[in-house]
């Protein structure tokens, strides 16, 4: 578990639930000068109406993130509708929490974030945590810093707010809690779903994440000089 806890609080994931859809951030270290970008994703759909993002083990998120998928897909072979996200949580809960009961086996070192978007009932948006608790949540943060990026969440009214304004919100906190000393380079992946998207998640597009980055950082740069004032 020494091991699990050494990777696991290193990359921190958000999701916000606006008025009308759910987007994901994720921070991605880059440790080398040779990385390909957008390899190694964080940002996942699990079926074209569910989007996840994930914190911790990627190993251990792609098994995750594959079960989730085949849940998906056998709903839909049995029921002929797509699978409700409190359907799929619940099943992949019991998935996780049975590799806690056994000693065996070891629990998933991942937490993970679900969300979807329909005409009939707006936005979910759902985590579930190593243990196989899930929980709904209309703004959450998981791996490090997430108590900081909860108390930048916290601030805002999100029920009131777009995709479109939640988008540069999501990019501003990734900014907030990066650990600039430790890990000097990173990646910020974002992807959304909702009425913008049509319902179907998808990475957001290049116009809007450039829109949403430079926010991030200008507002970084913002904090920065007040602290220098101060």
């Amino acid at each position: 578990s020494s091991g699990i806890n050494a990777e696991w609080p290193l990359r921190p994931g958000i999701a916000l639930r606006g008025k009308d859809g759910v987007v994901f951030g994720v921070e991605k270290i880059i440790t080398s000068k040779l990385y390909e970008e957008g390899s190694n994703r964080r940002v996942h759909s699990i079926d074209t109406h569910i989007g996840a993002a994930v914190a911790g083990l990627l190993s251990d998120a792609r098994a995750v993130i594959n079960r989730a998928r085949d849940e998906s897909a056998n709903y839909r072979d049995t029921y002929q509708v797509p699978i409700p996200l409190k359907s799929l949580t619940e099943r992949l809960g019991k998935y996780m929490h049975y590799f806690t009961v056994y000693g065996h086996l070891r629990p998933f070192g991942v937490s993970i974030l679900l969300g979807t978007w329909d005409e009939t009932n707006g936005p979910k948006l759902m985590e579930i945590d190593p243990s196989g608790t899930a929980r709904g949540f209309y703004g959450c943060a998981v791996g490090k810093g997430k108590q900081n990026a909860k108390t930048e969440i916290e601030k805002l009214d999100l029920s009131n707010m777009t995709c479109k304004e939640l988008v540069k919100e999501v990019a501003k906190v990734i900014y907030s809690v990066h650990d600039e000393v430790k890990d000097k380079h990173f990646e910020l992946e974002l992807s959304w779903i909702g009425k913008e998207t049509g319902g179907t998640h998808q990475i957001v597009p290049q116009d809007i994440f450039n829109e949403a980055k430079t926010y991030a950082e200008e507002a970084l740069n913002d904090s920065d000089d007040e602290d220098t004032d101060m």
